[in-house]
């Protein structure tokens, strides 16, 4: 399929609620307001195509920019193409989900992340903290630094509370992953979470809410899913 067989296919799957639900969190123009599943049905048609994920996401398609990330080839894609992505990440489904998601698939995510981390900008620095709890959500223990994400944990109690939002949210959500997905540093993810204790964040006016960490992590040792990896970052 070419970028403009795609964006026609992504025109007919256009919808008005989902469109005005993505405007509500922080989307905007131009968007069709394609769900998920639909995005998905067009993915079984490209599959993995490197290049027609570029030009998907430089159309500035909010909808197409998701579309690349699931189609993106993280084999094929460089640095400086997710530095250029990053930074076109305008709202939080790009930058805390589109963009990390292929980074952490990539052998220099980890780094990546570090770098973004220590962005001013709040969406880059988002886009940091979720990268490295993707990245360590799709690789084995012996292949992570676990002392490097020990001291990210450190940090944490004395930096979240005064982040901006969407970083706060992200820096949550890397408490929950390190819990989560490094069996060794669960418990004081655990121990961390407890600390830091519930994250308030300006979600818009929505009804989203932002998840208590030490309650998530202990449904997760509940379930016996401690350690466990996921086969994809991307979902």
């Amino acid at each position: 399929m070419t970028a403009n067989e795609v964006m026609s296919e992504l025109k007919a799957f256009g919808n008005e609620q989902t469109k005005n639900t993505y405007i509500r969190h922080g989307a905007s123009e131009p968007l069709f307001g394609v769900k998920v599943a639909d995005l998905k049905a067009i993915l079984k048609k490209t599959k993995k195509n490197h290049q027609l994920s570029l030009e998907l996401y430089d159309t500035g398609n909010s909808d197409a920019m998701y579309l690349a990330g699931l189609m993106a080839d993280e084999s094929k894609m460089t640095e400086e193409h997710l530095n250029d992505w990053v930074k076109k990440a305008y709202w939080f489904y790009l930058s805390e989900y589109t963009v990390p998601w292929v980074a952490a698939e990539t052998k220099f995510g980890f780094e990546l992340g570090l770098k973004w981390i220590r962005s001013d900008e709040e969406r880059i620095a988002a886009a940091g903290w979720s990268t490295l709890s993707y990245y360590a959500s799709v690789h084995p223990d012996d292949k992570l630094d676990i002392n490097a994400y020990s001291k990210l944990l450190d940090q944490i109690p004395t930096e979240i509370h005064a982040a901006r939002g969407r970083v706060k949210y992200a820096m949550n959500g890397f408490i929950i992953a390190i819990g989560s997905f490094i069996a060794e540093l669960n418990e004081k993810a655990t121990n961390i979470a407890k600390k830091v204790g519930s994250v308030e964040v300006d979600m818009n006016g929505t009804s989203c809410k932002v998840p208590l960490a030490s309650d998530y992590l202990h449904k997760i040792l509940e379930k016996k899913q401690i350690g466990k990896k996921r086969k994809t970052a991307r979902c």
